[in-house]
């Protein structure tokens, strides 16, 4: 059975097919390392774990790249407001400089990364920094501006979305009128032009370019990034729901307007992980971190099984006592493989169930309900229930042993 992803690019399930046969590229879009991930953050990269894990388990060969963001996010998606990274060095009073932001950014990469661990994320094979792209980030504004789909203002260079005629085909578009207010701000012609190139009034806080003292877009980063490891087209681009209407549209419009070939084949986005309080967001300090979650006395795998719950594009209700319920089952389901034992062979019966499952969009609630259909299944070995079970884990990265 064929792989299938919803991919959004055309609202469809469809078959997966990479583009060089047994070998599959991916491109998540990485935090911007101002401040900590919170939990809602990091369901992007279990679910782009589980991606990759679901590619490797189907023999596949995966280059996998999760982008580090550390410079040129600005707090508004819209190009306004503080650096995000700027933003960080203001809250802890950090010099405003490349060697305040290269501190910056180590502590909350070394975070990060360190959340991916404990979660049992399998270590992408690149983790750039946008500012290690730099020159190229320029030649690709560069390409752009002698395609003419570039123009200035007082405070940087814009891409200006009128010359695509098929700017926005992702979907999930800010209704137009929504951006009148904010276009004489910045000088932009259309509302939903964006920034190339930042121009930054700080000479201590940018770098050099044919334009002016500043740094690259947001978008143009993860543009730059992904072609520079993994060609262009790649095979799978992920990211949050929230990255649809403007970072991916604008990422998909300056590469495709760039060089004249689609940026990526499939585009698969999932939903939030919400709290009483509504979704989580760094920028309103409304957020709980994993370490949050591990101070409470739960398991981080915990929270792992508890996303594994939810198909990856339906939203996460968050609660403690829905953590609980995901820390007992998956310590029930721990305890039961750590007191199997013996040499036995894989149920092909319920391994051919388990990829079925997870071969249809990553549906992984149905694959976990294959997990505990076998452990509760007497007609099937201990030998074979634990080799079997930990042969599924290969996929899941619980770390049942």
């Amino acid at each position: 059975m064929a792989i299938k992803f919803h991919n959004t690019l055309t609202g469809l399930l469809e078959e997966f097919k990479s583009i060089k046969s047994g070998k599959v590229g991916m491109y998540h879009c990485g935090p911007t390392v101002y401040n900590y991930a919170h939990i809602g953050n990091l369901r992007s990269y279990i679910f782009a774990d589980i991606l990759r894990r679901v590619c490797e388990y189907d023999g596949n060969k995966v280059t996998q790249v999760i982008n580090i963001t550390d410079i040129g996010h600005l707090t508004s998606d819209a190009d306004t407001g503080d650096d995000k990274m700027v933003k960080g060095l203001k809250r802890e009073n950090l010099p405003l400089s490349l060697d305040g932001l290269k501190d910056l950014a180590n502590k909350y990469e070394k975070a990060f990364k360190d959340d991916l661990n404990t979660l049992n994320i399998k270590k992408p094979h690149h983790f750039p920094r946008a500012t290690e792209y730099l020159e190229q980030e320029i030649e690709l504004i560069q390409e752009l501006e002698k395609k003419d789909f570039t123009y200035k203002t007082e405070d940087g260079i814009y891409f200006d979305t009128s010359k695509l005629s098929d700017y926005g085909k992702l979907g999930g578009l800010t209704p137009k009128e929504e951006g009148v207010a904010r276009v004489g701000v910045v000088e932009k012609k259309n509302p939903r032009d964006f920034v190339l190139w930042k121009l930054s009034k700080n000479s201590h806080l940018g770098f050099e370019s044919p334009w002016g003292h500043g740094f690259p877009g947001w978008h143009i980063e993860c543009s730059t990034m992904s072609r520079e490891l993994l060609g262009q087209p790649f095979d799978i681009h992920t990211g949050g729901m929230d990255h649809i209407p403007i970072h991916h549209n604008n990422e998909i419009a300056q590469s495709e307007a760039a060089y004249g070939v689609s940026l990526a084949n499939f585009w698969l986005h999932n939903e939030f992980v919400n709290i009483a309080e509504g979704k989580m967001a760094k920028s309103d300090d409304n957020f709980i971190t994993l370490q949050t979650l591990v101070n409470k006395g739960f398991s981080p795998l915990a929270y792992r099984y508890l996303l594994l719950m939810a198909h990856y594009r339906t939203p996460v209700n968050f609660s403690l006592e829905a953590l609980e319920a995901a820390q007992n089952a998956y310590n029930k389901l721990q305890k039961f493989v750590s007191n199997l034992s013996g040499k036995g062979k894989i149920n092909k019966e319920y391994q051919g169930k388990f990829k079925e499952k997870l071969e249809n969009d990553l549906n992984t609630p149905q694959a976990l309900a294959v997990v505990w259909g076998l452990v509760k299944d007497s007609e099937v070995s201990p030998e074979d229930k634990r080799i079997t079970l930990l042969d599924f884990d290969q996929v899941l990265g619980l770390s049942l042993k």
